[in-house]
């Protein structure tokens, strides 16, 4: 699904690329594998003819090569897993190693609103843990079929949250064999940025990595140098597009009060920044202008937009970098919609129309506080940080466990 080249490279505004890959989805991570830069594969070599007195190879033995990397299957072709079960999605990626890079051979994602209600009750509800298993039991399918090797799969704000969060964890593994992990705010920071990282825009000077989520936002401060960046400083708010549509209630009825309610969202928000902002303000207040990069169904849904998409197309919104403004008449307009007219929006459905009004609150506050001039545009995340980990910290046991295999045999 991943045979060409990936999207890392930066690009302008609105710039589209590519076809469709033709394979399981259209995540693409791997780079090109011809080093003379043209697609696909080299050409086959005619088989080798046998010479006299050989006997004519079975075309159904394997060759050598192959039995020997079959032998030790763990060098590369190995299968990895990274699920991402959030406040109002769940997520799954299956990877395996191509490079420096990775080839997505299985995917998924669904709405699963597991933290509806959390803001006024406290607990996960039943309905949304039925939804919730319900697609996890998807996933778990798939990693089964898939023969995965290793998989990490976290939770995220709602199962922090949640009062029966730790008995939902244990019925998830009973009932599925899943074994979630509730990560901090800080490990989610962090695998956002792992995953994201490498799109943003070139510049000297710091950059601000946000994350907006379904019951959190993430805000990282990075320092881009070497393979992964240095994080500066990180801050963690209980704002996502759920928690906040469910804690700043208002009418959908007139003009007036979507806008009142929209605003209260933002002044919300931006409150709950004021101690980051002031925490960072010696690192970007220099001569070089702060980039922003931001990786969430918010960016991803107004970029789609904002390109006019009949239907989302990942592979013209992630690297996308846009004018900030932009975003922000985006934002405005959708905040003056009633719900309904949301809806009938492509890109948006059922799904985000509530939400989403949310998630553009947040969008501004952050370039309220952060006036850049553009904003990147990520489609990509914590499950794709889970992986890189995962298969960086095998090829580095392997790596050990080589060397200590060559130190028995120099001994023996």
């Amino acid at each position: 699904m991943a045979d060409q080249s990936p999207p890392d490279s930066k690009r302008g505004h609105g710039k589209k690329r590519g076809g469709t890959s033709g394979k399981v989805a259209d995540f693409r991570y791997k780079r090109p594998s011809r080093p003379d830069g043209k697609k696909g594969r080299k050409p086959a070599s005619r088989a080798a003819q046998p010479r006299a007195g050989e006997k004519p190879r079975n075309p159904f033995d394997k060759p050598k090569q192959q039995q020997q990397s079959q032998a030790r299957p763990h060098q590369r072709r190995q299968a990895y897993a990274a699920l991402d079960l959030g406040t109002n999605n769940c997520r799954l990626l299956i990877a395996r190693p191509s490079g420096e890079n990775f080839t997505v051979i299985d995917a998924f994602s669904r709405v699963v609103r597991l933290g509806e209600g959390l803001a006024a009750s406290g607990k996960l509800s039943d309905a949304s843990m039925e939804r919730t298993l319900a697609a996890l039991h998807v996933c778990a399918e798939k990693l089964r079929r898939r023969h995965v090797h290793l998989a990490r799969s976290v939770a995220t704000e709602a199962c922090r949250r949640a009062s029966n969060g730790e008995a939902f964890i244990e019925r998830v593994r009973e009932e599925t064999g899943i074994v979630l992990d509730i990560i901090s705010a800080q490990e989610e920071a962090r695998l956002a940025v792992l995953g994201c990282h490498i799109l943003l825009e070139d510049g000297p000077g710091p950059a601000v990595i946000f994350d907006i989520g379904g019951g959190s936002t993430e805000l990282v401060l990075v320092e881009p140098s070497g393979a992964v960046p240095r994080i500066l400083d990180w801050m963690s708010v209980p704002w996502g597009v759920v928690s906040l549509t469910d804690t700043v209630t208002g009418s959908d009825e007139s003009l007036e009060t979507r806008l009142d309610r929209y605003n209260r969202m933002r002044r919300t928000v931006r409150d709950s920044f004021a101690d980051f902002a002031q925490r960072i303000e010696s690192h970007i207040g220099g001569e070089h202008p702060i980039r922003l990069l931001g990786t969430s169904g918010t960016v991803t849904t107004l970029a789609s937009l904002h390109l006019e998409l009949p239907q989302y197309d990942r592979r013209a919104v992630d690297g996308l970098i846009l004018e900030s403004q932009a975003m922000r008449n985006i934002s405005t307009r959708l905040s003056r919609m009633s719900g309904q007219e949301r809806q009938q929006l492509p890109c948006i459905g059922d799904d985000r129309a509530n939400l989403v009004v949310a998630g553009c609150a947040i969008l501004e506050s952050i370039l309220d506080i952060w006036p850049s001039e553009t904003l990147g545009v990520a489609d990509r995340g914590i499950r794709e940080g889970i992986l890189r980990s995962l298969m960086a910290a095998d090829a580095d046991g392997e790596r050990s466990r080589v060397a200590l295999q060559r130190m028995r045999e120099q001994d023996v």
